[in-house]
């Protein structure tokens, strides 16, 4: 197996005199299926297109994308497996010291907003060479949306990039279709008809039935507008029943989104995965101590895509969308064979998954021939009467992996559906998963407490994840293994009060637990919730939505899940005395903090109540 070429000279020994597609991408090169530009490359050049890498140019320089000259074909541009905004930046918008997909772990190696950075990078230079850019931070930004670190609406991503076509989603058909259009010698201005591509027009005459969304002056202007704008989109992303959009930019020119791409069929998902990965970074970066990211991915196993968890906060849907789509039992055995017996193999393989680990399937059998219900979801509120559920396949796959040579142990880490997991009659693998699958601790993300958060993240009411606690628990007793659930908790979600933040303190405490980590919610582009941030308003039902957006105050929600902590004293204190909670301050061990020195605690728990009760009866029976 061989890398593609990164340099002129690696193309010349091929015998190359140009390349189809030079691919321009804001990560380090690292040829394994876990990263997008990894396989994209890889199916491009098995339908005999020549690819070369150009990795983290130097976006000041025109000649860091001249590396092979003109591209006989066109440029592709990534920005990488993240976006390059998250890559850099915390929630609270400070810059982060590590990016893991550089090398050695080196920050700064790729620009803000890269996507749009090297798409006119390379127009600066060639001006006419067809460009196709891809990607979750393209595809993500392909029509009008709120940017968080800018705090305004910004316009789709494809014109102020420069590029001619946005492949959105899991490009693999779309990318060859593409490839195979302008092979045939089709103007990239022509390439109007291939799904799950989003193209520039001046006209809309020819678009066959779309769905025509407000102009974009128009969603920039009225919050109300941009959230009904977004609620289409977002109920139109199943490739069944979606139609075309069509966004309007004034002039006469025009954004049209073309329908997603169908799933990938189980061969069609092997063929993706079976292609010739080195499964590696890059020689050239083992002297900076090599890429990261690599060490979660090399001993993992993708075993499925798509989600249909449909949490507000999350962009699987607007990405890979809500239709499981997964490899059969032969392909992951295929590949973990061959990954058992690489030298720096410990006997562990790291996850067996995807989004979720524990979907192998659809969630109902109308879905495989008439798409997702576009305004209900498959667990939320409460679990579809239609919904499948069967953990047996997956059983299956992780039982023979446990059997193979040089296996000690196959975690899951990828996420569990707690709450499909506790939709099954059949608790076959959820003993299993705990004997066999479990490395101390569960990883799980109930998220939060408060039912009227969870509902607005589109999460279970907080009972499932309580039974589902409770029943792990007891298995793990009767096991006789000190094994932990470690829950993910988000603070300042939208619709979380100050309130509700005390209320996921108290179950920490009842638990004895504070978690060493917690997430503020980061409003990342193209999610339900980052719409309720941005506009306070719920996109499903256009009822307002409390928004905790002073950094205040989520500094005090994010304190409140770590009271423990005593950096966080002055914060927790400030909150529970905003909040008119001063019985959580005191003794008693009901209490999240004691009070500061000389403080008056003004009022007593219930529990205090009760001793000082009964110590005044003894009193007046001693002095009987």
């Amino acid at each position: 197996m061989q890398f593609l070429p990164t340099t002129r000279e690696e193309m010349l020994a091929r015998g190359w005199d140009a390349c189809d597609f030079v691919y321009v991408i804001g990560d380090a090169y690292v040829d394994h299926p876990s990263f997008g530009h990894a396989i994209i490359s890889r199916v491009l050049e098995s339908k005999g297109f020549r690819v070369g890498i150009i990795a983290q140019p130097d976006w000041k320089n025109e000649e860091s994308i001249d590396v092979f000259g003109k591209p006989r074909l066109g440029f592709l541009v990534m920005a990488g497996n993240m976006d390059s905004m998250v890559n850099h930046y915390s929630v609270s918008k400070k810059r982060r010291d590590k990016d893991a997909f550089s090398p050695g772990g080196e920050m700064g190696l790729r620009p803000d907003y890269a996507t749009v950075v090297y798409g006119n990078l390379i127009r600066r230079k060639y001006r006419d060479v067809p460009m196709v850019i891809g990607g979750i931070e393209a595809s993500l930004r392909r029509l009008a949306h709120y940017d968080y670190w800018a705090n305004k609406v910004k316009r789709s991503i494809l014109l102020d990039s420069g590029a001619d076509l946005l492949i959105y989603g899991m490009g693999e058909r779309a990318i060859i279709e593409v490839a195979e259009a302008l092979e045939s010698g089709i103007d990239v201005k022509d390439i109007t008809f291939v799904r799950g591509c989003i193209y520039k027009t001046k006209s809309i005459e020819d678009v066959v039935d779309p769905i025509v969304l407000p102009e974009f002056d128009e969603v920039k202007q009225s919050k109300e507008t941009y959230a009904k704008s977004f609620y289409t989109q977002y109920c139109n992303t199943d490739p069944f029943v979606a139609k075309p959009l069509v966004e309007s930019y004034g002039s006469g020119r025009y954004v049209v989104q073309n329908p997603p791409q169908k799933p990938l069929s189980e061969s069609e998902m092997d063929w993706v995965y079976s292609l010739p990965y080195c499964r590696n970074y890059h020689p050239k970066y083992e002297e900076a101590g090599g890429i990261p990211a690599i060490s979660e991915v090399k001993f993992s196993l993708v075993s499925n895509r798509g989600c249909f968890g449909g949490c507000s906060f999350c962009a699987l849907t607007f990405h890979q969308g809500r239709i499981i789509q997964t490899r059969s039992h032969r392909s992951i055995l295929e590949e973990a064979k061959r990954m058992v017996w690489e030298p720096d193999f410990k006997g562990y393989i790291h996850d067996v998954g995807g989004p979720t680990a524990n979907f192998r399937h659809t969630s109902c059998e109308k879905q495989k021939t008439k798409g997702v219900c576009p305004n209900k979801q498959c667990l939320f509120p409460k679990p579809c009467k239609n919904l499948t559920v069967d953990h047996k396949d997956y059983l299956e796959l992780l039982r023979k992996l446990r059997e193979l040579p040089n296996v000690k142990k196959v975690f899951v880490r990828s996420g569990i559906r707690f709450d499909y997991l506790m939709c099954d009659s059949d608790d076959t693998f959820m003993h299993e998963l705990v004997q066999h699958h479990i490395s101390g601790q569960l990883k799980v993300a109930p998220e939060h407490v408060s039912d009227p958060v969870l509902q607005l993240m589109g999460k279970p009411s907080n009972d499932v994840y309580q039974a589902f606690s409770k029943k792990y628990t007891k298995l793990n007793e009767e096991m006789g293994k000190k094994q932990f659930v470690v829950p993910y908790l988000m603070s300042s979600h939208p619709g979380s009060t100050l309130k509700d933040a005390i209320l996921l303190a108290e179950h920490l405490r009842d638990l004895g637990y504070m978690p060493q980590q917690v997430q503020d919610f980061y409003p990342t582009p193209s999610t339900i919730s980052t719409c309720m941030y941005y506009t306070g308003l719920d996109p499903r039902t256009m009822k307002p939505v409390y928004v905790p957006k002073n950094p205040h105050e989520k500094a005090m929600q994010r304190a409140l899940i770590q009271y423990r902590n005593p950096a966080n004293y002055d914060l927790v204190h400030e909150a529970l005395i905003t909040a008119g909670r001063k019985d959580l301050i005191g003794f008693d061990k009901k209490c999240l903090i004691r009070p500061r020195k000389g403080e008056r605690v003004q009022q007593k728990s219930a529990q205090t109540a009760k001793l000082k009760k009964k110590k005044t009866i003894r009193n007046v029976h001693k002095k009987k």
